[in-house]
């Protein structure tokens, strides 16, 4: 295995964590109060909780953090904000939709990780204390609770869409 390229790997996945975990607070934040609401705040605590075993494990491995990469995720999950919404200034049925879905790929994206490291970085082996098996039915887990939220609010998105014959593409 080469050890700079798992480097590489570790810091290109923990900037996106940190995105994601980012993209999830403001989603729990918009939609405070409710079924998505404590739904998106389990699923965000949840997230923090991934970034800092992910965190704990680059540690454990002696790869240091790249600040750079971080402050570029950090960077492109504010700018992400800015993106049009149908709305000038207030949140909106597709803001939701699209935050739900982008959260949905994060964390299929987080339960790949965990495998990929676990099965082939080989981490099972060289940390076996850590539990891969759990974070990947974590992830699961999160995955299946926003999943009816995220096709509720896809429903409420389009249910506008516009009359007559589309366009060819």
């Amino acid at each position: 295995m080469d050890d700079d390229y798992l480097r590489i790997y570790l810091n290109d996945q923990l900037a996106l964590g940190l995105a994601w975990r980012e993209l999830a607070r403001r989603a729990e934040g918009s939609n405070a109060g409710g079924e998505l609401g404590a739904a998106l705040s389990r699923v965000a605590q949840g997230i923090a909780e991934d970034v800092d075993t992910f965190r704990a494990i680059m540690n454990r491995l002696g790869v240091r953090p790249n600040p750079v990469k971080q402050g570029f995720a950090l960077v492109a999950e504010r700018l992400g904000r800015l993106k049009p919404n149908g709305r000038l200034r207030s949140y909106s049925p597709l803001s939701r939709f699209v935050e739900l879905e982008f959260l949905a790929m994060g964390i299929d994206g987080k339960r790949q990780l965990w495998t990929t490291l676990r099965d082939l970085a080989g981490l099972g082996s060289r940390l076996p204390d850590v539990d891969f098996d759990a974070l990947i039915d974590r992830a699961a887990r999160q995955r299946a609770e926003l999943e009816p939220f995220r096709v509720r609010a896809g429903s409420e998105a389009f249910a506008t869409a516009l009359p007559g014959p589309r366009p060819a593409e």
